[in-house]
Formats: C-alpha cells, structure tokens, sequence
C-alpha cells in the first residue's frame, strides 16, 4: 500500500512502533493519516485532520477523518466510533493522527482526548501539535498525564500545516 493513498480497514503496512520515538513505520501511518486529511469537506472554523488506528501486527482496525459522517466529526472520533470499547485490538494499537487530538471541543461535549483515554489504545502518533486557534491545545498533556504514550513526528508537521494552510494565512 502506497501511503499517500488513504488506506482501508483490513489493509497491512508495517508494524507500528512501540516506544517512545518516531520509526519509519511510524511515519508511514502519519503518512497516510495526512493522506486521509486531505479527504476533509472543507471548512473556515476547523482543522482537516486523519486519524488511523493500527494495531500491533500493521492492520488497520479503523480510520476516520475530520467531517466524515457528519460536519462537527473530528477524525479521531470518526476512527474511534467504528471501534467496539471493547475490542482486544486496541490495547496493543496505536493511533496516528495528522492533529493533536483535541482537549476541548466547541462542537461536542467529548474532546478526542477524552475519547481516547475511554479505549486502551496505549500509543497516539501525531505530527502537529494544534495551534491555539480554536480552543486551547493540551491533548497531548492529557494524554500522558494520563500515562499514554505520546510520539511527535515533527518532521511531518508540514504536510499537516499544508492541509489546513486556509486557516494559518
């Protein structure tokens, strides 16, 4: 699978890494995480960002990108409702997502963040932190406060600004 294009549920990639720095496998996903962002409707009031959940052995358990199914979805909310809470997959899986998954939300009352912790996935990949354009930015905080791994992939940052290059001008 080339990961510019978005994958699909039951497609295989590499195996995600499991520490607590970016690998090449790592990248790949975030690649076609930003891949799945470019998918987004657009919009003047909030980020275009994907999200793919991966489990350990390189399969996608789910995907999601911001507006999908409906215009206040957020990309990992998107990922993550396709996910039954009780899934095995997802206590050895990791999330990569174009964005730092929110903290506060305008649209919903569950922030991604919050969203996440309610699962078991124990790794969130990410390759931009959330510019405080919207609401204030501290998912990644929450998310290790609350003993999650959290990886940043700056060296992707810049595919994910140029997805949402409407907003930053």
């Amino acid at each position: 699978m080339n990961p510019s294009l978005s994958p699909t549920p039951t497609e295989t990639g590499p195996r995600p890494g499991t520490g607590p720095d970016p690998t090449d496998a790592d990248r790949y996903w975030l690649r076609a995480a930003v891949a799945l962002s470019r998918r987004c409707p657009p919009s003047a009031a909030a980020f275009s960002v994907g999200a793919i959940l991966v489990d350990a052995g390189g399969a996608v358990v789910a995907d999601g990108y911001s507006r999908r199914d409906d215009p206040a979805d957020h990309a990992e909310e998107a990922a993550l409702r396709s996910l039954a809470p009780d899934d095995p997959r997802s206590a050895s899986a990791t999330l990569y997502s174009s964005l730092e998954p929110c903290a506060e939300r305008t649209s919903r009352t569950s922030p991604c963040s919050d969203l996440i912790l309610a699962t078991a996935v124990p790794r969130v990949v990410i390759a931009w932190r959330e510019p405080a354009l919207f609401v204030d930015a501290e998912g990644v905080e929450r998310l290790r406060r609350a003993g999650r791994t959290v990886v940043e992939d700056a060296a992707l940052a810049e595919e994910a600004r140029e997805v949402n290059a409407h907003l930053l001008a």
